[in-house]
């Protein structure tokens, strides 16, 4: 059984206010304004008084003590830490944005190494590891070696573990029980703890550790308080090894509505637990990886990342995404002297391909979101990719005659020079085939990347520009080639 003997009960934020004696309820609205955190506000505005700054920090909410800290310079934030309580430091420095967190315990590592390695031990395990790990190699063993030997073997344990997979993700701060433990003996370990409300079930493990069954709170409380808990476990528990990727670990969470999952080694011994709170973390930043991979941007690339993290990130697809633009833009040169005779041309390729490019990132938005969130079956590849193109030719024909009209009614003014409904009719049909090419790109790029292996979410955007813009420019100029006798002034 692993305990946390300075958290209490008090230390579980909860929204409902117990009946008893002492001052009257009061509603707080979600968002509103704490005077801590006002007092915190009128302490910054006007100057930083480093221990009244921390005295009045240590009394905000971890998230929002977070959020006082990131306004800070680092080192100015590393000095309101050391003024704060170890217990109140630990869990803002948790909640505050990694590049910033990993910043400011860096400088707390060079100033005070001691006081750093302290406030590593007092966090949560699994989030001093996580902070572990964005660290430098040399700071993060010169913090282990400063630590308590049983604490720094706990994190080493858990730093060992990628951080892609559910061993990366699992906390050994957890509560086991003894299959022998009797009701009543449970009912007082429980008193000691800090049971988190979303927490309906406990583990059960036997003598050497293996994870045999699970309780209800519930069963407990019905429960004969002499009665073992063997007696009311059930036998049947899931759980997870901690090499499953962190992804699939997230949607078992969100496909079964679990708070918690067991995390066992190949000789079914307890290791840790996986709570819903981190997968939630873990959804989110999942979503933000694959939205900043359709762009190019690097996956782990945060708001407050350095320079180079960003450079490095950024830049190659940038530079891929040069080189394939300028292979789509080959069909304005090899089409230059048809451009010169009808300048609208150039004219109509800038409406048709931005508009083009956009229904494909819709259909790819859409595929890979299936993708992620396992929808795409694969005897159903056919249908899905059937129903997207039919949806690119419909919304391809409604824009199509859009055009088609708007450049007959263009053809009266006299100031626009090459307008008519023959080139109308050219521009419809160029927006007909040229959408209904890009929602196939969009819903077959993700496709083809994960048959081969390669992350649907990867740069997909840029492979997909390419391909609409040199659909949308090669069939606009291609039909007026073909079409040219019959087009006026061509």
């Amino acid at each position: 059984m692993t305990s946390d003997p300075e958290r209490t009960d008090a230390d579980v934020p909860s929204p409902h206010t117990p009946a008893g004696s002492g001052p009257a309820p009061r509603i707080k609205e979600v968002g509103e304004t704490s005077p801590q955190d006002e007092r915190v506000a009128a302490l910054i505005e006007h100057t930083i008084d480093v221990p009244v700054l921390a005295s009045a920090v240590s009394e905000q909410e971890a998230a929002d003590a977070a959020d006082t800290l990131e306004t800070l310079a680092e080192e100015q934030a590393a000095e309101v830490l050391e003024q704060m309580d170890d217990r109140s430091a630990a869990d803002a420095l948790a909640e505050m944005q990694p590049p910033l967190a990993v910043g400011v315990m860096q400088d707390l590592l060079e100033e005070d190494l001691g006081y750093a390695a302290r406030l590593l031990a007092v966090m949560a395990p699994d989030d001093a590891a996580d902070l572990l790990q964005s660290i430098e190699e040399s700071y993060r063993e010169e913090a282990l070696a400063a630590m308590d030997l049983d604490a720094a073997a706990v994190l080493r344990q858990l730093v060992g573990y990628d951080r892609e997979s559910a061993g990366g993700l699992m906390t050994t701060d957890y509560l086991a029980l003894g299959r022998r433990m009797k009701v009543n003996e449970v009912t007082e370990v429980i008193r000691g703890r800090a049971i988190p409300e979303s927490i309906h079930h406990l583990l059960v493990i036997g003598d050497d550790g293996r994870l045999v069954g699970v309780v209800g709170l519930r069963d407990l409380l019905l429960g004969d308080p002499d009665q073992e808990i063997a007696e009311l476990m059930k036998t049947t528990v899931k759980a997870v090894r901690p090499d499953l990727d962190r992804e699939q670990v997230a949607r078992e969470f969100d496909r079964y509505d679990y708070a918690m999952l067991p995390v066992v080694d190949l000789d079914e011994r307890l290791i840790g637990v996986v709570t819903v709170d981190d997968v939630i973390d873990i959804i989110r930043a999942e979503q933000t990886e694959d939205v900043q991979k359709t762009v190019g941007a690097g996956a782990v690339e945060a708001v407050y990342s350095g320079v180079a993290e960003k450079f490095k990130g950024r830049f190659p697809w940038l530079g891929v995404s040069l080189l394939l633009t300028c292979v789509g833009a080959l069909a304005l040169l090899v089409f230059r002297e048809m451009i010169g005779r009808l300048p609208i041309l150039a004219y109509l390729a800038m409406v048709i391909a931005p508009v083009v490019g956009n229904a494909g990132h819709q259909a790819l938005a859409v595929t890979h979101r299936g993708i992620v969130l396992d929808e795409v079956r694969k005897g159903r590849v056919g249908p899905l990719i059937g129903r997207e193109v039919t949806v690119g030719v419909l919304i391809g024909l409604a824009l199509g005659a859009t055009m088609a009209a708007a450049l007959g009614l263009l053809s009266y003014v006299p100031q626009i020079q090459g307008a008519s409904w023959q080139l109308g009719l050219v521009a419809g049909t160029c927006m007909t085939v040229a959408m209904a090419s890009a929602t196939l790109a969009g819903v077959t790029i993700p496709l083809i990347m994960r048959r081969l292996g390669i992350d649907p979410a990867h740069a997909s955007s840029i492979m997909l520009i390419l391909i609409t813009d040199a659909i949308s420019i090669t069939v606009l100029l291609s039909l007026v080639v073909l079409l040219s006798a019959w087009l006026p002034e061509a």
